[in-house]
């Protein structure tokens, strides 16, 4: 698949009251993504990452607290041999998130030391978990 057009995706940061960031893992897979997916035909990204949280993890998400934390791209770890793009949104919901959908598990991780024996995707583990350390953990900032 060499040459194949990158996933381009939307994905949500979302931090605890502790700082920690939510990372989902889906059914039948074994390693750690943020939340997000891939837009619709014509839908603007905020409107991707609003439907794919809460079908997801049943929060609604708050767009005025949507912040653009950056553009990332690493191997896909659901399509092999394709890279994935993403346009990255630190944000706040409401609502306690739940797996739902295709989502099976949810883990709460430390951006300055994730697990290592949590199987975590190169997008997250090598450019958003790292992009999110510098960023102060301010109130109103993930859950609520």
């Amino acid at each position: 698949m060499a040459g194949s057009a990158p996933v381009r995706i939307v994905a949500a940061v979302i931090r605890d009251a502790g700082g920690r960031v939510l990372l989902v893992r889906k059914r039948g897979s074994g390693t750690f993504i943020q939340p997000g997916g891939k837009r619709e035909p014509g839908e603007a990204a905020l409107d991707t990452l609003a439907r794919e949280l809460h079908e997801e993890l049943g929060v609604r998400l708050k767009p005025e607290s949507a912040q653009a934390l950056g553009e990332f791209s690493d191997d896909a770890v659901h399509e092999v041999g394709r890279r994935v793009e993403a346009q990255v949104f630190i944000c706040s919901v409401d609502g306690a998130p739940a797996p739902q959908a295709e989502i099976e598990t949810l883990a709460w991780v430390d951006p300055s030391a994730p697990p290592e024996d949590l199987v975590i995707a190169p997008l997250s583990r090598n450019h958003i978990l790292p992009a999110v350390l510098p960023l102060p953990r301010l109130r109103g900032r993930g859950l609520g």
